[in-house]
């Protein structure tokens, strides 16, 4: 028989579910999608409270079993994947012929970004990084999570989206630089006045 979870740990669980979803839609763009991943993760943790072990942050470790649930739920419905929104992110990008000379090396030197070490601490920085990416066109916003954030291998990625690898590397480089601007903008512009 298991142990009756803590309220204030279900409590605790209930209040990061927002939080849960957020990531969860982000990545998979699907709300029903979303939900279900979400909704696993909650249950999982409130039916085995015991297995969060306070190393970390109750938010890290659920974060943990959701980014399992979001695999798997990319991993089960992968034909459903809708590919239109692919086509948007197909045509050539602008901001990438701005940002380079014909040569290869940037138009314009990159902003100074100071100490990123002390920059990956701050919750703001996080905030606006998170803002970031929701602005980046679906598909790149997904795979650039999926390589990022559920640090998937780019082997499991073009299986998994039916991509090529040259697809898949220039999708994701069009979604760094996009963040890289946005970050500029909003990050470090404001930083370095």
């Amino acid at each position: 028989m298991p142990i009756p979870a803590d309220p204030s740990f279900e409590q605790q669980v209930f209040d990061l579910r927002l939080y849960l979803l957020k990531f969860a839609r982000l990545q998979l763009r699907n709300e029903a999608w979303a939900e279900d991943a979400v909704s696993e993760t909650v249950l999982a943790a409130i039916a085995r409270p015991q297995a969060f072990e306070q190393r970390s942050q109750l938010k890290t470790w659920l974060v943990g079993i959701l980014k399992h649930k979001i695999i798997d739920a990319l991993r089960h419905h992968r034909r459903e994947v809708s590919s239109s929104a692919a086509s948007d992110d197909e045509q050539a990008d602008p901001l990438e012929d701005m940002a380079f000379r014909a040569d290869g090396h940037y138009a314009e030197k990159p902003a100074d970004w100071g100490d990123p070490e002390q920059d990956l601490n701050s919750r703001q920085f996080f905030a606006i990084l998170e803002a970031c990416t929701e602005k980046l066109p679906a598909v790149q916003g997904r795979l650039f999570l999926m390589r990022e954030w559920l640090e998937l291998s780019s082997e499991e990625i073009c299986k998994e989206l039916s991509l090529t690898p040259t697809n898949l590397y220039v999708q994701l480089h069009r979604a760094r630089l996009r963040l890289r601007e946005c970050l500029e903008l909003n990050w470090f512009a404001r930083k370095n006045p």
